[in-house]
């Protein structure tokens, strides 16, 4: 790993029930509770949210790169991630995500799919996903 152009550093104490995180710059510091669907007090963030919203910041920055390398104005992206805890029926859980993209300055559907497709094999989070977690796509109201 000597070759990284970047490393986040992050510490946290107590876990999601009743947690702390902190990045070593300072720039995020959070409680962590669990979410009230799983029976905490939901007064917190939870580790699915954070995962939600760095999947859906570095899914917007991929679909800016591919755009700009097609010559296509994708900067203007919009997306709900949404990101889930699901039993695994042994105990255990995993997760499944959804992106809902909004691609309001590409009209033409095929277009917006095939930036959406191609964003998906650049994106560090979808590459470190793909085989583990099931991720859904919605381009403009299109599912992939």
């Amino acid at each position: 790993m000597t070759n990284a152009l970047y490393t986040a550093q992050a510490s946290v104490t107590g876990g999601r029930a009743d947690g702390h995180g902190r990045t070593a710059d300072g720039r995020l510091d959070v409680n962590l509770r669990q979410p009230k669907e799983l029976g905490g007090d939901g007064e917190g963030t939870n580790p699915e949210q954070l995962f939600a919203i760095g999947y859906a910041a570095c899914f917007a920055a991929s679909l800016a790169l591919v755009g700009q390398r097609r010559q296509l104005r994708a900067d203007d992206a919009a997306i709900d991630a949404k990101v889930m805890l699901i039993p695994a029926g042994n105990g255990g859980f995993k997760l499944g995500v959804e992106l809902e993209i909004g691609l309001p300055s590409i009209a033409d559907a095929a277009q917006a799919c095939d930036l959406v497709r191609v964003a998906h094999q650049v994106c560090p989070y979808s590459n470190a996903t793909r085989g583990n977690i099931d991720v859904g796509l919605v381009v403009n109201g299109t599912r992939l």
